[in-house]
């Protein structure tokens, strides 16, 4: 026996042990494990113990009256040649020996004291699971089965996910929207009245929050154009590169500013061209025209006819009309922001903003000005009664790319300031995405909450790796070998890391992102010609 274990109590028999430790480092060890043992547990009853001595399974140690939990990393044969395996592990946590039942209870991440080699190592079981994932007294939503097990919850808590960010990852048909509008769905039943704002880019999660969401599309959006700020609006209305930019970006600073002061709101403010005030599109291009007038020579008028053309093309192109039409001039900043941000929540307490039908060139604008006012919002609102708001962006890598697809966009300044500063002022980023090697480098290691699904790619794979905490490693080599619905779950959003299999959601609760069938639809026929005739009409209209 170690010199770490203490004597055990008359009349209790301890399960025989299946291994040793044999090196210890700081956040890991190795053992060796006797293979004729782990292979006799193998018809084991309980579902743990019988997939003891597998990759991201468990085992315990006993140090004095303490059990030390730790992870299988990986496996190999002993270097002795008698078949023992020998195995590198990660230390989880530890746990109260129970002194008459020799039971792990009172389970707590970190490791207070270690073992020394020689220390007898013994399999988990479901008993001692339900202790390490058993959760605590803080706001919790269960999401699915702790893996092997068939019946022990796996749990999130709201707060410590929400507060520190967390990312949703999976390559594609993974179940990765469907576990999406899962955890937002739970999320949403406790919490009747939270204030989430989703941007959808595909359409799907409407047929998802039907019942329990706002659904926002191009037909109902209606975001004011003058809420965007100076950037947006170069973004939106500048067309050239170059030296030409900057001056055709100083001449819409001068208009605009003058457009926005024309508003007998600005009056009253410390007027910028970044101030929210309302003004009308027509008097920026009447200004533009005014300034242009006073140009000495013909050649100097390019950069005001280039301005001018492309704001009267987004006013006269009705695919614009959600954002810029001339009867979105009024004052409506407090009535779109309470319906954006479910402010009251009515029962409703998530918005979905489909973006699926704005035009490309201007989505992500629309994307920067929706997270700009959540961000915004937060800010100017300290001091009031506090209102956390959770954005969730689906499809990330497009509005935070790395800096090989960077195209300087706003979005990506943003979103990236939320994910460095968003928590302060009580604003959660869920970044839900399947190239996570696409992110801007470092957005990923601000979320404090990683749900990784199965990644097929190998840079993706070690993008995720190297984002992970260092317990969480022996985890993540199962993340090729996951399937479907299944996750690896790792970081302030549970007590310690997971593989859970998420739960079943109702076909009505499912996001519109089911895969058509090729073999099955290219079998039927007929009608062809009444879903072309429909379809140009949506596409000559631009309605869906």
């Amino acid at each position: 026996m170690s010199d770490d274990a203490a004597p055990v109590p008359p009349g209790r028999v301890l399960a025989a042990p299946i291994g040793l430790v044999t090196d210890i480092g700081g956040a890991g060890s190795q053992i060796v494990m006797d293979r004729t043992t782990i292979e006799a547990l193998r018809g084991d009853a309980d579902p743990a113990i019988a997939g003891a001595g597998q990759v991201g399974a468990q085992v315990k140690m006993r140090v004095g009256m303490t059990w030390l939990v730790a992870n299988i990393r990986s496996l190999k044969l002993a270097s002795g040649g008698h078949g023992d395996i020998a195995a590198q592990i990660d230390f989880l946590g530890e746990g109260d020996e129970e002194r008459l039942t020799g039971k792990l209870y009172k389970f707590r991440r970190g490791v207070t004291r270690y073992p020394t080699p020689g220390c007898e190592v013994f399999p988990v079981s479901t008993s001692d699971l339900k202790q390490i994932y058993s959760t605590d007294d803080r706001p919790n939503v269960e999401v699915g089965t702790v893996y092997p097990s068939r019946d022990i919850r796996a749990a999130l808590y709201i707060d410590a996910m929400l507060g520190k960010h967390f990312a949703l990852l999976g390559s594609t048909g993974t179940g990765k929207s469907t576990a999406a509008a899962l955890i937002l769905h739970r999320i949403c039943e406790a919490s009747p009245q939270g204030h989430i704002v989703m941007v959808d880019p595909h359409g799907e999660y409407a047929a998802a929050f039907k019942h329990n969401g706002a659904i926002f599309d191009v037909g109902n959006l209606a975001m004011p154009y003058w809420l965007m700020n100076f950037e947006e609006h170069c973004e939106v209305f500048l067309t050239s590169d170059g030296n030409d930019r900057q001056v055709d970006a100083d001449i819409l600073a001068k208009c605009l500013l003058a457009a926005r002061g024309k508003n007998r709101l600005a009056a009253d403010v410390k007027l910028t061209v970044d101030s929210p005030i309302p003004y009308l599109l027509s008097d920026l291009t009447n200004l533009v025209q005014l300034e242009m007038g006073k140009m000495d020579r013909a050649g100097d008028s390019a950069p005001y006819l280039r301005l001018k053309t492309k704001i009267d093309e987004i006013k006269a192109d009705p695919r614009y009309s959600f954002m810029f039409s001339g009867m979105l001039v009024a004052d409506t900043m407090a009535s779109f922001l309470a319906r954006m941000f479910r402010l009251p929540a009515q029962g409703k307490p998530i918005s979905i903003i489909d973006v699926s039908g704005v035009p490309s060139e201007i989505t992500s604008v629309v994307v920067s000005v929706l997270s700009r006012m959540v961000f915004d919002f937060a800010i100017w609102s300290r001091g009031e009664t506090v209102r956390p708001i959770l954005l969730v962006c689906e499809e990330a890598h497009r509005y935070v790319p790395n800096e090989r697809n960077a195209d300087g966009s706003s979005v990506g300044r943003i979103l990236s300031r939320i994910a460095k500063e968003g928590r302060k002022y009580g604003v959660s980023l869920g970044l839900i995405t399947q190239r996570p090697s696409d992110l801007a480098e470092g957005v990923l290691s601000q979320c404090g909450t990683i749900i990784a699904m199965r990644l097929n790619n190998d840079r993706d794979q070690a993008y995720v790796r190297a984002a992970m905490p260092e317990g969480a490693r022996g985890f993540l080599d199962s993340i090729p070998a996951l399937r479907n619905r299944e996750s690896i779950i790792c970081g302030e959003g549970v007590s310690t890391p997971i593989r859970v299999l998420f739960d079943d959601l109702e076909e009505n609760r499912r996001p519109a992102s089911a895969d058509p069938s090729f073999a099955l639809l290219w079998r039927e026929s007929g009608g062809e010609e009444g879903v072309i005739d429909r379809t140009i009409r949506r596409w000559r209209s631009q309605r869906h």
